[in-house]
């Protein structure tokens, strides 16, 4: 199943449960999750259905034993959406296991729902939706005009609280996505985390250095070249990574 790109500044959800206290109950741990960006909620599944037409939604959220359209069936119809969004069920019954995962349902999470569960289960709609696509331009915003940065053009990023700062080669980019999520969106990209608050791009790696037991990287190009520090938790990672692919580029 092809999921829907996800955007850069976040995931966007929709949840459905036709019990009001379940739905309040799921919209808020989603709403303090940082990688989600936006939460939709209804109790009724043909308002989803009107929500999905209008809207872009990455992820569905619902539960199975509704009224009318359950979520069984609902999931039926989402499967054939041109992209379909992921689809989470949150139900109290375990029966219908079998049925979510033919649907290829990204997880399936038992009531009463624990913040740390739906955690994961945000990291598998993340991680499904990574393995489908890969993200090649970051939107960033300065003086209310949007600028499209290629990824490919990002020498290393910087965590600055929540926000992320991407350096290229003409100048930096602050973004509202934490380095945490980019970590796990440009693995695919050849991005490495050095630091806890480092991400690097192993092309731009012109430079490993020890001294003294410390480990730093260069990174960039002629007369705009950056020396980076590597933590210790990360410089073995870090050099069996730029060994392999130099091993791999050899004749």
């Amino acid at each position: 199943m092809t999921t829907t790109p996800v955007p850069v500044g976040g995931l966007r959800v929709l949840v459905l449960d036709d019990e009001a206290p379940a739905l309040d109950e799921l919209s808020w741990l989603l709403r303090q999750d940082p990688r989600i960006a936006e939460v939709h909620a209804t109790d009724s599944p043909t308002e989803a259905l009107r929500m999905l037409k209008e809207r872009e939604i990455d992820a569905v959220f619902l539960d199975i034993q509704m009224p009318g359209l359950d979520g069984i069936e609902l999931a039926s119809v989402l499967a054939r959406f041109k992209n379909p969004p992921a689809v989470v069920f949150v139900t109290a019954h375990e029966k219908h296991a079998v049925e979510a995962f033919e649907l290829d349902a990204v997880d399936y999470v038992l009531k009463p729902v624990r913040e740390e569960r739906i955690a994961e289960a945000v990291r598998r709609v993340l991680g499904a939706a990574r393995s489908d696509v890969s993200v090649d331009q970051v939107p960033v915003e300065r003086g209310g005009v949007t600028r499209f940065v290629p990824v490919s053009e990002i020498r290393y990023v910087e965590a600055e609280g929540d926000y992320a700062r991407l350096h290229t080669g003409s100048g930096s980019h602050l973004v509202r996505i934490p380095l945490t999520q980019l970590e796990q969106q440009w693995a695919g990209s050849g991005f490495v985390r050095i630091h806890r608050s480092l991400l690097v791009a192993l092309p731009y790696v012109e430079e490993l250095r020890v001294d003294a037991g410390r480990c730093s990287v260069v990174v960039g190009g002629p007369g705009d070249r950056v020396e980076l520090a590597v933590s210790r938790r990360h410089t073995r990672q870090l050099r069996d990574l730029l060994v392999r692919d130099v091993r791999r580029g050899e004749p």
